[in-house]
């Protein structure tokens, strides 16, 4: 039985993999426990991308408007 990757197991995921390497994997997770451990774990991580929310620091928003304030160029009149 072939050795299937972290990186066939998200193309599989992401339904990227051809048809003959997909029924392999899904033949592979039928009986390899560890395996279908392995998916089950990446799909939930896959299912916690989409609710992550990021944003940048304030200490970071700060730090570059205070930057784009000491290096503006100013106009005189």
């Amino acid at each position: 039985m072939p050795q299937h990757t972290t990186e066939d197991l998200i193309q599989y995921m992401y339904r990227e993999t051809p048809e003959e390497k997909t029924q392999a994997i899904e033949k592979a997770i039928e009986a390899d426990w560890n395996l279908k451990e392995k998916l089950g774990a990446l799909k939930e991580s896959m299912q916690q991308l989409d609710t992550v929310v990021t944003s940048p620091r304030e200490q970071s928003i700060m730090a570059i408007l205070n930057y784009a304030r000491s290096t503006a160029v100013v106009e005189q009149p």
